[in-house]
């Protein structure tokens, strides 16, 4: 079984920041794979600057999966003198349904649960959803164009779901969980659809990230964000936590969005955080935020976040 994290309250709750500010490949072409640990330890101050005591290695900045056990020991050295610890790993666009890249991105999921559980993280974080197309990159805000979708083939689903039944028993083997990251036009792409889907899983090691603000910031109808928080909070492993402006005009259709800080949003997390918790949820949080100082604003989150958490252990 994962760790527990123990009681938990506003003091101890672990809230993390996401590292999608930074990039993996950095202009000069170089690969912050090979930077050495002092480049690490910069770029992590910069999280502890901002009053976090928890990270998530997002792999859109570091691979912990494809680091040497060397390596990943100096970046274990890094976070322990940063005072870093760290409640998930998050995978980024790491899409483990078409059949063609599955069995290498399996295979990379494989080594992430690896690291994950080497550094001493509770959860790993997969997904369902693919690459950015092109148009989405040339976009101000990639989630206002059309982008990938997972195959309608019964027998697609049922490989994804055999391919992460496999990786639940390794998480539980190595004493981790995994969460899968709800996102659009993929079998997790309302929180019905996610439900059903980790239900036909079937493995008590494999739960959901419910990223609400995936779903929220979409130009389209969605489904209420109440019945989302309803409907997953008994199978929530790990939270990334988001929120935005949602403008419906029912006269004429019209749907845009723009990101927010948490306390801001359509989201009203004071409700959503206090109905996961009575569901059960005693998973890590994640602080992301797209657009302009995402890392001030995600630390902003994570002080509303500490003010609307219980005062007393749960």
């Amino acid at each position: 079984m994962p760790k527990d994290f123990g009681p938990l309250n506003r003091d101890t709750w672990p809230i993390a920041a996401a590292m999608i500010q930074y990039q993996n490949i950095l202009p000069d072409g170089s690969s912050v794979q090979d930077q050495s640990s002092e480049v690490w330890a910069k770029t992590l101050t910069d999280i502890t600057d901002a009053g976090f005591t928890s990270v998530d290695p997002t792999d859109c900045w570091l691979r912990i999966g494809d680091l040497s056990s060397a390596r990943l020991e100096e970046f274990k050295n890094v976070l322990k003198n940063l005072g870093l610890t760290v409640p998930g790993v998050s995978t980024a666009r790491r899409c483990l349904v078409e059949p063609s890249t599955a069995p290498e991105i399996t295979a990379y999921c494989h080594r992430v649960i690896d690291a994950t559980a080497a550094i001493g993280a509770r959860t790993a974080c997969f997904g369902l959803f693919g690459a950015l197309t092109e148009a989405q990159t040339r976009a101000l805000w990639f989630w206002t164009v059309e982008g990938y979708k997972n195959p309608d083939d019964p027998q697609i689903r049922q490989a994804t779901i055999k391919r992460l039944r496999e990786l639940g028993q390794h998480a539980a083997d190595v004493g981790i969980d995994i969460a899968l990251e709800m996102y659009e036009d993929t079998y997790i792409g309302t929180a019905q659809d996610a439900v059903r889907f980790i239900e036909d899983i079937d493995h008590p090691s494999v739960g959901l990230n419910p990223d609400l603000g995936n779903l929220i910031r979409l130009h389209r109808p969605v489904e209420p964000w109440q019945e989302m928080v309803a409907l997953t909070a008994p199978y929530t492993k790990y939270w990334h936590v988001k929120n935005y402006f949602r403008m419906e005009d029912a006269t004429t259709g019209h749907i845009s969005s723009a990101p927010a800080p948490l306390e801001l949003g359509l989201i009203n997390y004071r409700t959503a955080v206090k109905a996961a918790i009575d569901g059960g949820f005693r998973g890590g949080f994640c602080c992301e935020h797209y657009g302009g100082d995402g890392l001030t604003v995600s630390a902003r989150n994570r002080e509303y976040l500490k003010s609307i958490l219980p005062k007393s252990f749960v």
